[in-house]
């Protein structure tokens, strides 16, 4: 029941001045936001709708950030295994030239001093580092040069020569997400781009009378096996050949030691997690020490890298030893250069697979972005014209009001 008084029309045009405008003004917050929700109850449905949609294109413009981020850090390590893959031709050519038996030692000499030369460009490829100053090629330890250099003396130079090339990076994986939970392994090993050969382990430490006394970890390239106790060698034999790892196990048939071969060159990496399991069997010196050079002195090892390759060149030249070029050390340069063609095709791979992946982010953006305007963007012919049309009521209030506060009681129970 409304009680009649002189104040009645003032506080109706009061209400209807406050709510025209409450209006007015949230017209003029979406046309300077360009929003028409401003708030979660403007439009409860579509503005759960819109979190959704911006959560999501977030997360795709991470997502082709990494690709791209991806594709350049490939563009870079593409470009240094090529070179390297240009000078392991020359150093090819040059072994076949100096097997062909009609040069002298002297000749085999002088050309011992471009191989020599060759030999520091590949090493200074390998140690390349990009933009951040990251090292390309040592897997995920990249403030680190991927190889270490030592010198010695060679017989036939009458100065210090690289004798020694050794890997101080490591075998871990960068898992780079380019899509909702889908993931791109990158592998950026310098001991697996610039590698040789098959690297095989002869332990020769009789092993089949051994068994595990706990449960212990092992890793085989970079894979985690659990050993569980009561193992056998011929358990330990299968877990390793199951576990993904690119290294196949098995036994001696002569000293039933354990024999370990990588299934495409590389270098064996190997060691104890926790437990002694490698130790035991004689496969590495103790879980201490750092792989890959953790061997085992018993153990016989064999398979060398890209630089052993073009080490045991120049050395063969230096002594004349023709026979050793055109036999173990031309062969050695072949695979050399096979596993790197075969490298330089997979980070192709990889390359075209991130390349594709920005292509899809990017046109999957558009979507969204497409998607969000619909359901959150402003329609500003419909709020100009809203605005327009409140404006006009608001001034008609204003009109009536002015007359009617002219009014006294007795004129409005008339």
């Amino acid at each position: 029941m409304r009680r009649i008084s002189t104040n009645m029309n003032n506080n109706d045009v009061q209400y209807r001045l406050r709510n025209h405008e409450s209006k007015l003004n949230t017209v003029n917050n979406q046309l300077g936001s360009q929003r028409r929700i401003q708030q979660l109850r403007d439009d409860p449905i579509a503005a759960g709708h819109l979190v959704r949609y911006q959560s999501f294109k977030g997360r795709i413009d991470t997502f082709e950030t990494n690709a791209q981020t991806v594709t350049e850090r490939l563009t870079f390590r593409e470009g240094y295994m090529n070179d390297s893959l240009q000078i392991m031709q020359r150093v090819r050519e040059l072994a076949v030239a100096g097997a062909n038996g009609t040069y002298t030692k002297e000749d085999l000499g002088n050309m011992a001093g471009e191989v020599d030369e060759l030999l520091k460009q590949l090493i200074q490829n390998a140690n390349a580092v990009d933009q951040d100053g990251n090292s390309l090629f040592a897997g995920t330890n990249t403030k680190s040069a991927a190889f270490d250099v030592e010198l010695g003396n060679v017989a036939g130079s009458a100065v210090p020569l690289i004798e020694t090339v050794m890997y101080n990076g490591n075998v871990d994986t960068n898992r780079i997400e380019i899509d909702e939970n889908q993931y791109l392994n990158v592998d950026n090993s310098g001991n697996r781009t610039f590698w040789a050969e098959h690297q095989q382990l002869f332990t020769g430490r009789d092993a089949s009378g051994w068994q595990a006394d706990r449960d212990s970890v092992i890793a085989v390239d970079g894979h985690q096996i659990e050993i569980k106790r009561g193992d056998n060698v011929y358990s330990l034999i299968s877990k390793i050949n199951n576990s993904g790892a690119a290294v196949k196990a098995s036994i001696d048939p002569v000293s039933n030691g354990l024999n370990l071969i990588t299934t495409d060159p590389r270098q064996l990496w190997l060691e104890d997690i926790s437990g002694t399991t490698f130790t035991d069997l004689g496969v590495i010196s103790s879980p201490e020490q750092r792989p890959p050079y953790n061997l085992n002195v018993s153990a016989k090892v064999s398979g060398g890298s890209m630089f052993d390759s073009v080490i045991a060149l120049r050395d063969a030249m230096l002594s004349g030893d023709q026979e050793s070029i055109g036999g173990r050390v031309l062969g050695a340069l072949d695979q050399s250069v096979d596993n790197l063609v075969t490298r330089i095709a997979e980070l192709g791979s990889e390359h075209e697979r991130a390349t594709l992946n920005i292509a899809r982010n990017s046109q999957t953006s558009l979507n969204v972005t497409q998607m969000i305007s619909t359901e959150g963007d402003l329609d500003f012919t419909k709020a100009i014209t809203d605005m327009k049309m409140l404006d006009y009521v608001h001034q008609a209030t204003l009109s009536v009001a002015g007359k009617l506060y002219s009014s006294s009681l007795l004129n409005y129970m008339r």
